[in-house]
């Protein structure tokens, strides 16, 4: 709810701050006292248009904040921390407007687009009135109010995707399929080649480096043989030496057993370089095969698009768009029986969700029309009108348009809502709406803006009937010009005009029955307050305290 609005220079209003209750709360004044200001105030703080035309004269910039409360599990916390936002259970939005038109929008004092500021705004606000009705006046909104009034929960959506899934699935299959047909004999070709190519996996690195190697094999095996000659003579100058040794006897043993070590060391020395020399003279490991692979190598990855160690998987690519060349009317059949299967059971939760949408547009309808006569509304029709869409625009929803429909004079053809209906019509048909739909919709507040414009008498006394049961579940914020209406608040406050030269807005806060009495007189016999009207409405407020008892603590 609503808890808190602050003002600073906007038109007449230089500082003020109301403090809002929950139930049905009354802004009451003469015209022009400024109570429109307060609710463009609030639209600003709710990501409305800007204007610089709002900052009073005088100031540099006109700031309004609105500060709301919210249960935990309210989506606006959801789209807060969708976009990173912290909160602590108190949501406080907030708009500059400076002397030059540039605006700043702040949702708990961190910088947010105007964008995100209304769609925070219209979690928490609806306003009802003669210019605003929100999403009401909006068709594609009234698909999911009445979704939401039904309390249907189905599983479309996933529906859809699967659906949408396996059509994009045989599509792709199909352009594949389409394509592999204009390109199979190049397709059998290249693989046929790949295949007597038969390239290996890691095979160019291994080419490279034996590539090196045989570069630089005459230097090595030179190098090889020269050691080798070397140490051969070394070890033939061991076995001499031991010879020499054996004959003196035991005072050489310890030099023997070094000597002989070292002999077999520079054994295994000389049997490594015959390894490797081996090694180098093996068959097909010459420069001139190698080079001549690589080569081969390379003008198939050229021809296929692809790098030489992509070859092995580009020949596994070439398998399978033949493959699927081969099994192709398969694959179509298996992947077009999945797509009718998905359609069938998105068209059966499609039926099933549109049997109770109409069940519960009928019973709309029904709640409606006897809501309408005693707004002044009995000649006047509301419909909910269900059509089947054609089935290029179904989507994760179903496939019904669902639109609210009125004709406001007997034998008219219903239409729109905001064609059909003046200003005052409107906002009487959102009411009834909303009476019957209270607990459709996320918004904790609901403003309503001349909802009694052009009516009185037991008219406005419905309608603040009306106001009055819908703010058992709702804040309701009711700007009005009706006695009627404003006897019911729990709430009341009266917008004024004060000053000569600098006439300024103040909203005052109406305490205990007799200032309330007061201004419900003032309504009802204009300047001049008369006994009478003082009389009327002190019944009029006994009336209500009657009705909902003295200890509920609503009226005052």
């Amino acid at each position: 709810m609503l808890a808190r609005l602050s003002i600073h220079n906007v038109v007449l209003i230089e500082k003020l701050v109301i403090e809002f209750r929950a139930g049905l709360c009354a802004l009451t004044g003469e015209t022009g006292a400024g109570k429109s200001i307060l609710l463009d105030s609030l639209g600003l703080a709710l990501g409305g248009r800007s204007d610089a035309g709002l900052v009073r004269k005088g100031a540099d910039q006109a700031i309004v904040s609105a500060e709301f409360h919210a249960p935990q599990d309210h989506p606006v916390f959801a789209l807060l921390d969708e976009q990173g936002l912290t909160h602590e259970g108190v949501l406080v939005l907030r708009r500059v407007i400076s002397r030059d038109g540039r605006s700043r929008a702040f949702v708990n004092d961190q910088s947010v687009s105007v964008g995100l500021l209304k769609s925070v705004g219209d979690t928490l606000v609806e306003i009802h009135g003669q210019f605003e009705t929100q999403g009401l006046l909006n068709p594609a909104t009234h698909r999911a109010l009445l979704d939401d009034y039904a309390g249907l929960s189905h599983r479309l959506p996933t529906l859809w995707g699967e659906w949408r899934n396996a059509r994009d699935e045989l599509e792709a299959a199909r352009a594949g399929v389409e394509k592999a047909r204009v390109d199979e004999a190049y397709l059998r070709a290249a693989l046929e080649d790949i295949d007597e190519l038969a390239p290996r996996a890691g095979e160019e690195e291994a080419l490279t480096t034996l590539r090196d190697r045989l570069m630089r094999r005459e230097q090595i095996v030179e190098n090889l043989n020269a050691a080798h000659a070397a140490f051969t003579e070394a070890e033939s100058a061991i076995i001499s030496g031991l010879r020499a040794l054996d004959r003196s006897g035991d005072d050489a043993r310890e030099i023997v057993t070094l000597s002989e070590g070292a002999s077999a060391q520079i054994g295994e020395a000389l049997a490594g370089i015959e390894a490797i020399s081996a090694d180098l003279e093996e068959g097909g490991h010459d420069l001139q095969t190698v080079d001549d692979r690589l080569f081969a190598l390379k003008g198939q990855a050229r021809k296929l698009g692809c790098l030489i160690e992509e070859l092995p998987e580009k020949r596994d690519e070439l398998a399978r768009q033949l493959n699927l060349i081969e099994r192709m009317d398969d694959v179509l059949a298996e992947l077009e029986g999945k797509v009718f299967s998905a359609r069938k059971a998105f068209v059966a939760e499609a039926e099933w969700v549109s049997e109770g949408r109409k069940a519960a547009a009928e019973r709309l309808d029904r709640l409606v029309a006897m809501e309408l006569p005693p707004l002044k509304l009995d000649k006047a029709r509301f419909s909910t009108s269900i059509e089947r869409k054609d089935e290029s625009e179904w989507g994760p929803e179903g496939f019904d348009r669902v639109r609210f429909l009125v004709a406001t004079n007997p034998g008219a053809e219903p239409g729109p809502l905001g064609k059909i209906a003046s200003g005052g019509e409107m906002a009487r048909f959102m009411l009834a709406l909303k009476v019957i739909m209270a607990e459709v919709g996320t918004a904790g507040s609901l403003i309503f803006d001349e909802v009694d414009s052009g009516i009185g008498g037991s008219t406005a006394d419905a309608v603040g009937e009306r106001l009055a049961r819908l703010a058992a579940a709702r804040q309701v914020l009711v700007v009005t010009h009706s006695p009627q209406v404003a006897a019911r608040a729990g709430s009341h406050w009266i917008v004024m005009k004060s000053g000569q030269d600098d006439v300024t807005t103040t909203v005052i806060h109406l305490e205990g029955s007799r200032t309330r009495r007061e201004e419900i007189a003032r309504m009802l016999s204009g300047a001049t307050i008369t006994d009478e009207a003082r009389a009327a409405a002190g019944k009029l407020l006994e009336a209500e305290e009657t009705l909902h008892g003295s200890g509920t603590g609503q009226l005052r």
